[in-house]
């Protein structure tokens, strides 16, 4: 059920309980994770924190946790699965599901006792009626004509047949109104969760609350920028969507400047401002040189087309037409003269323009940590990306190490983030590069394959969903700017890289046509659950987002074959 009164419904019953806190692995979760904290330390509120990767984790976490924890709150995890099915709970467990996936499960939605969804509902979410998906079948449908053989000769045979005629027919019509009702159901139900997409950024949920209850503060709002940007930068939400949620934190970032600007403390040393920017889409670029910023940023490189020597010449022309000497542009950021720093956003843009690169500004975040520290907010999203999936340790690690990047306490721990994603941005492009120079990228009919063979350099990084994820969308923009034929540029793009060689399994993702004004949505969730199902591939469907499965080498091509045969 639909929680409308998100102070009274959820955060006053949990505040005298103890709370389990069950958080997937996403940047906007874990940020929807620190204000909930920050909330539930102001109220001295007992919680348990728990990771969980996939379904079979969280799972797991619930059997740990059911004979401790009545309340179990569910960020961005659990909205598109019927969850009572799958855990089974005791009658008295109640889940509170802040969750951005969607379709919502229609069985949570009309659960009135045991679920609670904190999810805006001004979102397109567009739930079946209850009349259409459940009906109570009717008790006497068998029951009301069964006792005649018994009292055989009790009355005129004549009669008898014709009351039994009435009831045979009544009882036909009602099966088949029944027949027709469960088809259409079926119908409705199909087209309800066809498409999976993404909804309002769990962080801002909870930021609105803190807001309510009165106890936001610039943290509070910088993690729920952050969570916002991580839609963006993840390609979950449309550009409009995106936009409309930016103009809502635009309107928080005035309030809270305002509110200190009468403050002595504002400008002390530990102080943190926000600011609305219209920023450069380069990524890290204020971390980086601008040369590798260029290089390493979707946008720019898919543009030029960096991959061929042509691109290459394009680029330093580019640079030239800035008026930028190339020993500036290849050191530091923070190294670079003062005067050409001033106006560099102008500059770039007006070249860009040449250039055909005519949305290389965009509407985001700053923040100044005291003098020194400066980010955007797509620098915090890339580099605690880069820590939860970082390679090095255990995943329980990574988490940890990625909630306190957040915290603007541990600039260490974000800047070594800041670090890996560099590296992890470079072996995209490099991924990108020999992908498309080497042809790796096939057309089999309805849509765009690419399988990475073990051995491939960083291969490793890429059996982590959102490293894959983020490969996956800067590889089909690449080939939409390379390709010349028309029909390819409109096709979605799966792509298999190897999960463990041991197991001999593969991850396999899949996204949408690549297109400014598409809508997100992706159908490769059920399309990859009948493909399964329909020549025993060995898969395991446990990430949260359904697009992203597991799937055994040796029953790759027959799963792809049955994939091309339901999409054509």
């Amino acid at each position: 059920m639909f929680v409308t009164d998100i102070r009274k419904e959820f955060y006053e019953v949990v505040a005298n309980q103890r709370v389990a806190l069950l958080v997937a692995p996403d940047v906007d979760a874990l940020c929807a994770c620190k204000i909930l904290q920050a909330l539930f330390h102001c109220d001295q509120v007992q919680y348990t924190l728990v990771p969980v990767t996939g379904w079979q984790d969280l799972g797991t976490a619930f059997l740990e946790h059911k004979e401790q924890f009545q309340y179990f709150v569910l960020i961005n995890c659990g909205a598109n699965v019927d969850l009572l099915e799958m855990l089974q709970p005791d009658d008295d467990s109640v889940f509170y599901i802040c969750d951005t996936h969607r379709p919502v499960d229609v069985v949570n939605v009309y659960n009135d006792t045991q679920i609670k969804l904190l999810i805006k509902q001004d979102d397109d979410l567009g739930v079946p009626s209850y009349d259409d998906i459940f009906r109570d079948d009717d008790g006497d449908e068998e029951g009301g004509d069964s006792g005649n053989e018994s009292d055989e000769g009790s009355e005129p045979s004549g009669k008898r047949r014709r009351f039994d005629e009435g009831a045979v027919e009544r009882r036909i019509e009602r099966q088949r109104a029944k027949r027709e009702w469960e088809a259409r159901r079926r119908e409705i139900l199909f087209d309800y969760e066809q498409y999976e997409y993404h909804g309002t950024s769990a962080a801002m949920m909870l930021f609105e609350l803190a807001w309510m209850l009165t106890k936001d503060t610039k943290d509070m709002l910088w993690w729920a920028i952050i969570g916002l940007t991580d839609q963006l930068v993840h390609d979950k939400i449309t550009r409009m969507k995106y936009i409309t949620d930016v103009g809502t934190m635009q309107r928080h970032v005035s309030r809270h400047n305002h509110r200190n600007e009468d403050d002595e403390n504002s400008l002390s040393i530990d102080c943190m401002r926000i600011s609305f920017e219209y920023d450069l889409r380069l990524t890290l670029y204020q971390h980086w040189s601008l040369y590798e910023s260029i290089c390493n940023s979707c946008y720019t490189s898919s543009s030029f087309k960096l991959w061929t020597l042509n691109g290459q010449k394009k680029l330093q022309e580019f640079l030239a037409d800035m008026g930028l000497p190339l020993k500036q542009v290849r050191q530091k950021f923070n190294s670079m003269d003062m005067s050409i720093k001033e106006n560099l956003r102008d500059v770039i843009e007006e070249s860009s323009n040449k250039y055909g690169m005519k949305d290389i500004r965009i509407q985001t975040f700053g923040v100044h940590f005291g003098f020194k520290n400066r980010f955007l907010a797509s620098d915090m999203v890339h580099a605690t990306a880069a820590l939860l999936e970082s390679t090095e340790k255990e995943d329980s690690d990574n988490f940890i190490k990625a909630l306190d990047a957040l915290s603007r306490s541990n600039l260490e721990r974000l800047n070594s983030g800041i670090e890996l994603a560099k590296k992890k941005l470079v072996a995209v492009q490099q991924t990108v590069a020999s992908c498309i120079c080497t042809n790796l990228i096939l057309s089999q009919g309805p849509f765009l394959y690419c399988h990475l063979m073990e051995g491939t350099p960083d291969v490793k990084l890429f059996s982590k969903p959102m490293a894959l994820t983020l490969l996956c969308k800067y590889l089909l923009k690449a080939f939409v700017c390379s390709t010349r034929n028309k029909r390819c540029k409109m096709l979605p793009l799966i792509m298999a890289a190897p999960k463990d060689v041991e197991k001999g399994t593969v991850i396999v993702a899949g996204i949408p046509p690549e297109s400014e004004t598409s809508d997100k949505k992706n159908f490769f969730g059920r399309a990859f659950e009948k493909a399964a199902e329909s020549t025993n591939s060995r898969t395991l469907h446990d990430h949260f987002d359904t697009s992203i499965i597991e799937l055994k080498s040796e029953d790759r091509s027959k799963f792809l074959d049955a994939l091309i045969t339901l999409l054509s």
